[in-house]
């Protein structure tokens, strides 16, 4: 599928997989950068080898992104909730422990799996053959609501709202500790953790802006259950957030560590679901929102606390 796009003059001067990432949408600078080294994006038909060449006022830019290739993924026959479906996608409904798409150690019982059993050839291409269909995602141990894309129209109109920060994402966890503000909000840049390279941390530096805002639902004697609503969708942000301020999630060992207080018996990772996804149907324009109901096991031990209070 070939794109040209004709560089306007607010763009002059930016560097070719910048001024790309900003004016395509559904795709990151990073994926530009692997179009650019594998050539297929050039500039007056000249092919572009540079990440850093510039573009400017007039210049024509071509991308060629290639057909998605076949998934050497197999489709497993596993039991979706699917609280929405339609010709164009469909949301899910994600289960504790269950991983989005494919990576290493994590090649079966994803939910690409899934959705590639449920859709057959439905679904779209956009992200390669180890992600057909995931437009975003949640972590391993978070459950709920997740969206689909079954065309690649779909995808990036999706990937549009999400970038511009207008797709509605409203998160329920446990986190510990007792939150002294019924709410507030954190401000905090997100990037690569300095030293701990499977970590995000908030950042001085290289970080990307990110905006969490919280409401407290109910309090405990050691923890909290608070609504979270996001204005950005960056890496665990709620995760790394909320460990920030000295609030990890509850189960996080990733960023709240082993410490007793930080665990309850049984409890495997963090205690986080996404309970509300909003957005604009690609196809009817018009707004749709969906809730995936509290998970069993959060409301089990929000009995427990309740009852020890």
């Amino acid at each position: 599928m070939k794109q040209e796009f004709e560089v306007q003059e607010e763009f002059a001067g930016e560097r070719i997989d910048k001024f790309l990432a900003q004016i395509y949408t559904g795709q990151s600078r990073s994926f530009f950068q692997k179009m650019i080294k594998t050539g297929h994006v050039s500039v007056q038909n000249e092919a572009v080898s540079k990440n850093s060449t510039p573009v400017w006022y007039g210049d024509l830019v071509s991308v060629e992104i290639p057909e998605a290739q076949s998934a050497a993924i197999v489709p497993e026959d596993i039991p979706l909730d699917i609280l929405y479906e339609d010709s164009e996608l469909l949301i899910v409904n994600k289960p504790k422990g269950m991983v989005v798409h494919p990576s290493a150690g994590h090649y079966n019982g994803t939910l690409v799996n899934a959705v590639m059993y449920h859709c057959q050839d439905s679904l779209s291409g956009i992200n390669g053959e180890i992600r057909p269909g995931i437009v975003h995602r949640i972590d391993k141990d978070t459950t709920g609501s997740l969206i689909v894309c079954k065309t690649d129209e779909a995808h990036q109109d999706i990937a549009a709202q999400i970038k511009e920060h207008t797709v509605t994402r409203i998160y329920r966890g446990i986190v510990c500790g007792v939150l002294r503000e019924e709410e507030g909000t954190i401000h905090g840049d997100i990037g690569r953790h300095p030293t701990q390279r499977k970590k995000m941390a908030v950042v001085s530096k290289n970080g990307k802006p990110a905006t969490t805002h919280y409401r407290v639902l109910e309090h405990f004697s050691k923890y909290t259950y608070t609504e979270f609503r996001l204005e950005t969708g960056r890496t665990h942000q709620i995760r790394v957030h909320m460990s920030h301020i000295g609030h990890p999630l509850l189960g996080d060992t990733l960023y709240g560590g082993t410490a007793k207080q930080y665990m309850v018996n049984g409890l495997c990772g963090q205690t986080l679901h996404a309970l509300t996804i909003g957005f604009v149907h690609p196809k009817t324009k018009e707004y749709m929102e969906f809730q995936a109901p509290v998970p069993a096991y959060m409301e089990d031990l929000l009995k427990k606390f309740r009852a020890l209070c």
